[in-house]
Formats: structure tokens, C-alpha cells, sequence
């Protein structure tokens, strides 16, 4: 591991990590009781990173949200990892490997989850997803929340990216804002308002 580039996370992140992890386990282990219908639950993981990280405070390998939901017990039925950063998944590929179920892809999950994933999780095939969407930054579309809610098949959690927009796109002078981060922020919140 020592080759790869992790991403340092503060006690923050960890936090957030444990919560997760106790959520999907929550989730998991209420559709695994469903009997009538019987209901295929599936994990989804947006921006899923490395697999692994690295805590600023402790200097420890601290594990990420996809490793931690492939331990939840009862096991969710598939697995979807999606990263832009193409170390990353080689890394989640990697750390993933012999889990038949998870499935790791490369690219902007806008586009993945529109296209690859969401058509899985069918309401009249009894299929459910728990999606946790963790940006870095605006660098997530409103259309991947509408379609979900559309679908009612998918429970979200969602972090919002609040130091992105307070830092690039929320200023004082609405005007000094470049037409780049107008247009991410006018992509994550789905309109112009």
C-alpha cells in the first residue's frame, strides 16, 4: 500500500465512515427479513474512493465506505463502486477481488449510475438500493437525485458538498463568480434559482 496515493481524512470522515457502516447495517439487515415479497437489496457507492484511507490525526489506515459495506452482515446482494479517479479503482478493483458481487467501474458516476446502475433496481423485480453519494466537491448532478426519487427503489444518502459552494461558488459578489462554477452549481442544484 505504500505505492498508492491515499486520501488523508480527518476524525470528521471517520465519524461519518461509522454512521455509514451502522446505516448500512440497519438497511441490510430490515430488507434481509423481507419474506413477502422477498426483496433483493443492492449497496451503491457514488464517489467511492480507494477502499482505504488515511487518518490525518492518527496516521492509520482507516477503511472506506465500499470495504465496510462488503462486511455488513446480513450481505447486501450486489455491490456498485464508482470512482472518476482511475488510481482509485485500481486500488478498489484490487481490494474487492474474489467478492463476485461487487462491481467496481470507472468513470462519472452521473453517467454510470443514470445509465449502468439504477436500470438494476427495478420496483416490479422487488429490487431496493441504499445510494450513498459522498462528493469531493459540486461535481454531482440533480438528475441523479430525481431519477432516484423517480424510481422509488432508492434510499439516498446524500453529503452535501457544503465547503465546495462556500469556498468556489457562494460569494458576496455573485457576479465575480467564473461561469464554470455557475454552471456546477446550477448542474448540482437542478435549475437556476
Amino acid at each position: 500500500m505504500e505505492d498508492w496515493k491515499l486520501d488523508e481524512i480527518s476524525c470528521w470522515s471517520e465519524v461519518k465512515l461509522e454512521i455509514l457502516e451502522k446505516y448500512a447495517h440497519a438497511y441490510s439487515t430490515i430488507l434481509a427479513a423481507q419474506q413477502t415479497p422477498k426483496l433483493s437489496h443492492i449497496y451503491i457507492d457514488g464517489f467511492a474512493g480507494a477502499g482505504v484511507h488515511l487518518s490525518r490525526e492518527r496516521g492509520e489506515l482507516v477503511t472506506g465506505s465500499p470495504l465496510r459495506a462488503l462486511s455488513v452482515t446480513p450481505p447486501f446482494e450486489e455491490y456498485h463502486f464508482i470512482d472518476l479517479n482511475g488510481d482509485k479503482v485500481e486500488l478498489l478493483r484490487q481490494m474487492t477481488a474474489g467478492h463476485d458481487t461487487a462491481h467496481v467501474y470507472h468513470g462519472d458516476c452521473n453517467q454510470i449510475l443514470l445509465e449502468q446502475v439504477f436500470p438494476r433496481v427495478k420496483w416490479e423485480e422487488y429490487k431496493r438500493a441504499l445510494c450513498v453519494l459522498d462528493p469531493y466537491g459540486l461535481n454531482l448532478n440533480w438528475e441523479v437525485m430525481k431519477t432516484a426519487g423517480k424510481i422509488k427503489t432508492i434510499d439516498m444518502v446524500l453529503n452535501f458538498m457544503l465547503m465546495d459552494m462556500n469556498r468556489n461558488v457562494l460569494w458576496r459578489n455573485p457576479e465575480n463568480v467564473s461561469a464554470a462554477q455557475v454552471a456546477r452549481m446550477n448542474a448540482f442544484w437542478g435549475d437556476e434559482s
